[in-house]
């Protein structure tokens, strides 16, 4: 429920910037155009990312013949978070990890990589599926395309304070204002939203692994395949892909520098596992 209340403050933070924003620079009108724009651009994302994430990371479909105890994992999993059954698709790689797909709950995938279930025992296996799953059924996908396109407008007003700044100014209120304020704003408003957004994602993994351990009454099955996932991911990152998905995985995939940690979609490895050891199901 903190979690949940956490992401509801920082989707109405991230609502509050752009209005903001939004109205300093070009009235009611700029707000609205800027917002249809990024409307638009993550509509498109929303409908049809679940076939562009799939296809770039070569998934294909898991066959029941091949993978019987990964669909009997799902059943289960689906029938204990109370969702229809997934799809479920095969990665090619080593690497071990996973991430869940879908515009809904009756649209769903979860994508494991061959890496992954050579890797987990049944049991980490199991917590990694449930956490993929409460993602499914916590619609952290809408979320995420929501908190997603308030950050799209805001970074479209930012460009547009930053040309403004560099014309002098721009009709309206835009004339009243230093080139030095608008600045700012291109600059400020944009990194902040960059925070919530990042906030907003790892709220939701806590959240993820909270609901993934409850379903299956195990948090330290995913505690362990959670440090042996972040090793594997060390060991051996993505050499395909697009890191611009990475948020997506329960561990991120690919290999990152230290300032690049500072701006993790993901919370740390550490913490998520200490949370797990105390959880109480």
């Amino acid at each position: 429920m903190l979690n949940q209340i956490k992401t509801a403050l920082l989707l109405a933070s991230l609502t509050a910037i752009l209005l903001l924003i939004g109205v300093l620079l070009g009235g009611q009108s700029g707000l609205i155009i800027a917002f249809g724009l990024a409307l638009a651009m993550n509509f498109f994302s929303y409908w049809y990312s679940d076939k562009i994430v799939l296809k770039l990371y070569r998934a294909q479909p898991a066959e029941v013949s091949k993978y019987p105890r990964l669909h009997q994992i799902v059943n289960e999993i689906a029938r204990a978070s109370k969702i229809p059954k997934p799809k479920i698709y095969i990665v090619p790689t080593e690497t071990p990890n996973a991430f869940a797909t879908g515009r809904n709950q009756k649209h769903a995938a979860i994508a494991v990589t061959k890496g992954i279930c050579d890797l987990l025992s049944e049991d980490e296996l199991k917590g990694v599926l449930s956490h993929e799953a409460a993602h499914i059924k916590n619609k952290d996908i809408l979320i995420s395309t929501v908190a997603a396109t308030i950050a799209g407008a805001i970074s479209f007003l930012a460009i547009m304070a930053r040309w403004a700044a560099i014309f002098g100014g721009f009709g309206g209120r835009g004339r009243d204002r230093g080139i030095a304020e608008l600045l700012i704003l291109a600059i400020v408003a944009p990194l902040i939203a960059l925070v919530i957004r990042l906030a907003i994602s790892r709220s939701r993994e806590y959240l993820a692994d909270e609901s993934g351990a409850k379903a299956i009454h195990k948090p330290l099955a995913l505690a362990a395949a959670l440090e042996k996932l972040e090793k594997g991911a060390k060991a051996h990152p993505f050499k395909f892909g697009n890191e611009s998905t990475s948020h997506m995985f329960i561990i991120n995939p690919f290999s990152k520098s230290f300032f690049l940690n500072l701006l993790s979609t993901h919370p740390p490895v550490k913490e998520r596992i200490a949370r797990l050891k105390h959880l109480k199901v």
